[in-house]
């Protein structure tokens, strides 16, 4: 082992976490996002079989992320490509006229426990969270609204009540909560001029009417075997901002009415699907009509994560698209009772020496 290599395992042990390179950092996001797949369809199997959801990945790998740490079972190397995935990927990119990007994390303690500074020290510096200690024994209800706000303000509103009443109770011991906000416009705008009610066909067939939205203009789409996929370029005043991150919403569009399912199936069966599946030029469009929406859907995550997650997880989110732009919101909050680092003080001892007369 040379000198170099034993400073940086010293300065892993005082939570000063080495940066990535910026090979080392799409290596790990490719691998992000072979595991947001993974999992969308547990997701899909435990709480959205033939619905209609919508929630993000990241936050609730940020949790997890955060929960494993706690735990003492995360790692230097997970640690480091959490760090930079906050301050790179979800810095805010409203300075270089991109979206506005909001991502918070918070650690809330049993303020009876003994607090591993070390432990602190992570969360503070490498997830960048606020870290509270609070009363959950005698204050679990009040402590239980204060999250739900700190949920609320940190989405802009979108996201109110996470956490129902009764989730948080005297025997919690930490809170771990993830908040991600997403405010940007469209590179090109759609007229609300041509905008018109027609209809949508929901999974089970039946028809709905909503209003669409028109372009005439080219657009970035890539024609593949089964499906389209349609890449929605956000506003952005230089070509790339300081951390040459571009953003897009995506569209993944099956060919035929009943084809969700099997795209989804090859999605999430498909090692490096979303990076190998991104168009590359705009393209001249006939008939291109995309849905207005706006929807939220919460679920107990845990349940999705089976095996994976003992305590519970409260997950939380919604998106809007008009012809302006997208708004989305997203919130994860685990909750935790023992098993972790925070320990409680330990029994006061009492000296009991007899050297003197006593009665017995």
């Amino acid at each position: 082992m040379d000198r170099r290599t034993k400073k940086k395992q010293k300065r892993s042990k005082s939570q000063v976490i080495a940066s990535l390179s910026k090979k080392e950092l799409r290596e790990a996001m490719k691998k992000q996002n072979d595991a947001a797949l993974d999992l969308t369809r547990k997701v899909i199997a435990s709480e959205a079989r033939h619905a209609n959801f919508v929630f993000s990945p990241a936050s609730i790998s940020a949790a997890l992320t955060m929960m494993a740490a706690g735990k003492g079972s995360g790692s230097d190397e997970l640690n480091a490509v959490y760090s930079e995935i906050a301050t790179v990927v979800f810095a805010d990119g409203s300075a270089s006229g991109g979206p506005k990007i909001t991502a918070v994390n918070g650690v809330w303690v049993e303020q009876s426990l003994l607090v591993d500074h070390s432990l602190k020290n992570l969360f503070e510096n490498v997830f960048k969270a606020t870290f509270t200690q609070v009363d959950f024994i005698s204050k679990a209800e009040e402590v239980r609204i204060k999250l739900n706000r700190w949920a609320s303000d940190h989405t802009n509103g979108l996201i109110k009540d996470i956490l129902p009443p009764g989730s948080v109770n005297s025997l919690t011991q930490q809170v771990y909560g993830n908040a991600l906000y997403l405010k940007g416009a469209w590179k090109d705008h759609f007229k609300k001029s041509l905008t018109k009610e027609e209809e949508f066909h929901l999974l089970e067939g039946n028809p709905v009417r909503v209003p669409f939205m028109r372009s005439y203009d080219k657009q970035y789409i890539e024609v593949y075997d089964g499906f389209k996929v349609l890449q929605l370029p956000y506003r952005q005043e230089l070509n790339d901002d300081d951390t040459g991150r571009k953003f897009s919403m995506y569209f993944y569009l099956p060919d035929k009415k009943d084809g969700l399912d099997n795209l989804v199936e090859e999605m999430t069966s498909t090692p490096g699907f979303l990076d190998s599946h991104i168009p590359k030029a705009r393209v001249l469009v006939g008939d291109f009509r995309i849905p207005k929406f706006k929807f939220s859907f919460m679920f107990e995550a845990s349940r999705a994560l089976e095996g994976d997650v003992l305590e519970k997880m409260y997950h939380k989110a919604c998106v809007e698209i008009d012809e302006d732009g997208a708004e989305a919101a997203a919130v994860t909050i685990f909750k935790g009772a023992g098993c972790s680092r925070f320990r409680p003080p330990p029994p006061k001892r009492i000296d009991f020496v007899v050297i003197i007369h006593f009665f017995s």
